[in-house]
């Protein structure tokens, strides 16, 4: 299947059911029409698969159309090195074809690691690829992991009206976002009856005719109809025989590469989720476009520095450039900058007055040093920091600018004025 893991089970149907969740639960409408509010009062999986496979369907067609339109040739199959130039495909029928090439590039990606503990049913058992197969909503649930995909879907659940209990050995959650944010976070997901349980490792879990038990090293017991696990990523190597071509991967399944994403063997690339961090459909898709041209001997510009993150947990977060908590171990001087989305026109037209962006900026050079955004359209917001860091501006460049109104944008303008209206405080002083 083209398209890979982004399009079958990670990003494209995990970002389409949250927003069929978001659309027939009326969630994000709550704040205006009251909290009973609801679009569809029995939420089927039907519901909610529909609209996934319509989108995985167009995604997978543009692909095919993309590959077929700049003549590249693909063969559906298995493949596997058998030396450093040639691969082996075991086509769907089981015929074997050997293919040569200069220069190859592994792109396998990766799939849900499974403790080799747990008996995956993938019905009361399940993981981040087999709960899109799920055949009902489930009444509660109990998710182990407190990663990125294990507050998604948290958040999904919690959206559908489930009862859900997230265990975390570690904590905390989110520890590479701003704490701020990730407080924010919990607190509205607490107000949609998540239960976190921070500290604690799951010991074991029993399956049961009506449900799982989940059992956890300090002895809490936990029932709940289904149980996800979310226990990070395995890379998809283990089958290539990668020792033919010369190569190894960590026990994770990662291949290591240089800057140009080279391995170990010169004329074999990897990239993508297969490399490790950061594993996202937007960065593994700049690294095959580096590796390429640096294989095709074309001058190419390396990955810039900052990256945006995005996390689509309900409601979203996305932040570039550095935290509070990184700026102040590095003994980097920052200003705050705060506008809150219920000080908006916009926020309050689409009944989001928890939202918030957050600037933080240099008072020596008064350039943006980081942007955190929490509500929605936080991705899709969270592109105008990154354009005025990517080009040097300063937040004196956000105060002189003229927003569209009403708009989430004109955020930038309000902790703009907010972080210089602190910085002029601090000038008065010394005058």
């Amino acid at each position: 299947m083209v398209g890979g893991v982004s399009l079958h089970t990670g990003t494209v149907p995990s970002k389409t059911l949250r927003e069929a969740v978001l659309y027939l639960t009326g969630l994000t409408q709550r704040d205006l029409y009251g909290q009973s509010y609801r679009l569809k009062e029995e939420i089927t999986v039907a519901d909610l698969t529909a609209r996934t496979q319509h989108v995985v369907g167009r995604e997978v067609d543009v692909v095919r159309s993309q590959l077929s339109r700049n003549r590249v040739a693909l063969y559906p199959g298995t493949g596997r090195f058998v030396d450093d130039h040639t691969v082996a495909v075991t086509d769907p029928t089981g015929q074997e074809q050997l293919l040569t090439a200069r220069h190859i590039v592994i792109a396998t990606g990766t799939r849900p690691a499974r403790p080799a503990s747990v008996e995956f049913d993938e019905r009361t058992i399940m993981d981040s690829d087999s709960i899109l197969n799920m055949e009902r909503v489930p009444r509660s649930m109990v998710i182990v992991g407190a990663g990125v995909i294990g507050i998604e879907y948290a958040s999904m659940f919690a959206a559908l009206g489930s009862k859900v209990t997230v265990v975390e050995s570690r904590e905390g959650m989110l520890d590479f976002c701003d704490v701020e944010i990730v407080e924010a976070l919990k607190y509205r997901l607490r107000d949609l009856a998540v239960t976190f349980r921070f500290g604690e490792t799951v010991a074991a879990v029993e399956r049961h005719p009506r449900g799982a038990l989940t059992i956890l090293e300090s002895g809490k017991k936990i029932p709940a109809d289904a149980v996800m696990y979310s226990a990070g990523r395995q890379g998809l190597t283990d089958a290539l025989d990668l020792d033919k071509a010369g190569l190894t991967a960590d026990r994770r399944g990662r291949i290591a590469v240089d800057e140009h994403y080279r391995t170990a063997v010169p004329h074999i690339y990897a990239v993508g989720d297969v490399i490790g961090f950061p594993a996202l459909a937007a960065t593994s898709m700049e690294q095959g476009r580096n590796a390429a041209y640096h294989a095709c001997e074309e001058p190419v510009n390396p990955i810039h520095d900052l990256q945006p993150i995005g996390i689509y947990s309900i409601p979203e977060i996305s932040f570039i450039g550095r935290t509070e908590d990184q700026l102040t171990d590095e003994k980097v001087p920052f200003e705050v900058g705060v506008s809150r989305y219920r000080e908006l026109a916009r926020g309050q037209i689409v009944g989001d007055a928890h939202g918030m962006l957050k600037l933080l900026v240099s008072p020596e050079d008064r350039r943006l040093l980081g942007v955190h955004c929490f509500g929605t359209g936080a991705t899709e917001l969270i592109h105008i920091g990154q354009a005025v860091m990517g080009c040097g501006g300063t937040v004196d460049y956000l105060v002189d600018a003229v927003f569209n109104y009403p708009t989430f944008a004109e955020s930038y303008k309000v902790a703009a004025l907010d972080a210089t209206n602190k910085m002029r405080e601090v000038d008065h002083l010394r005058e």
